[in-house]
C-alpha cells in the first residue's frame, strides 16, 4: 500500500504559516521538530494537516533567492491546493471571518460547490463542498 504522506508548501515565516493553517483553516500541527539543512544551518521541520487526515502539509521556509522567489507562485498562479469540506457555507464563512482572502465567489460547478482563496503563502486553493443539487445520501 502507499498513500501521498505529505506535500509541502514554501512559506516566509514558519510562525505565521502555522498560524494561517491551524487558526484559519483548521489545521492541527502535526509536528515542529528542530531541524538542519544539508549544510547544517537551523530550520524547522513542521508538519499541519486536517484533523483526522493522513496527509500533511510540510511548511517549508524559503532558503535562497530561488525558493523565496517561489513563494505563492508554486502552481504558476494556477490554483494547486483542494480542500474539500462536508459544510460548504459554514465553512466559507468561517474562513472569511478569520480574514482568509477569497479571490472568487462561491459557485456551483459539475463536481461541487467551489471559491478560490489564497494561503498565507499566496498559493491559491479552492474550498470545495458537495453539489448540493445532489440528493442527500440514503435518500433517493
Amino acid at each position: 500500500m502507499a498513500f501521498l504522506q505529505l506535500t509541502a508548501i514554501i512559506v516566509d515565516d514558519y510562525d505565521e504559516a502555522i498560524e494561517f493553517f491551524t487558526r484559519a483553516l483548521g489545521f492541527e500541527l502535526a509536528e515542529d521538530s528542530p531541524a538542519r539543512t544539508g549544510d547544517s544551518r537551523p530550520k524547522r521541520w513542521v508538519v499541519v494537516r486536517p484533523p483526522g487526515a493522513e496527509t500533511g502539509i510540510l511548511l517549508a521556509r524559503a532558503d535562497g533567492a530561488e525558493q523565496t522567489a517561489a513563494v505563492g507562485d508554486q502552481h504558476a498562479g494556477r490554483v494547486g491546493f483542494f480542500l474539500r469540506v462536508e459544510d460548504f457555507d459554514a465553512s466559507c464563512e468561517r474562513l472569511r471571518g478569520a480574514g482568509v482572502d477569497f479571490l472568487s465567489e462561491p459557485r456551483t460547478e459539475p463536481y461541487g460547490r467551489v471559491a478560490v482563496f489564497r494561503d498565507v503563502a499566496g498559493n491559491r486553493w479552492d474550498l470545495l463542498g458537495p453539489d448540493p443539487r445532489a440528493p442527500a445520501p440514503g435518500t433517493s
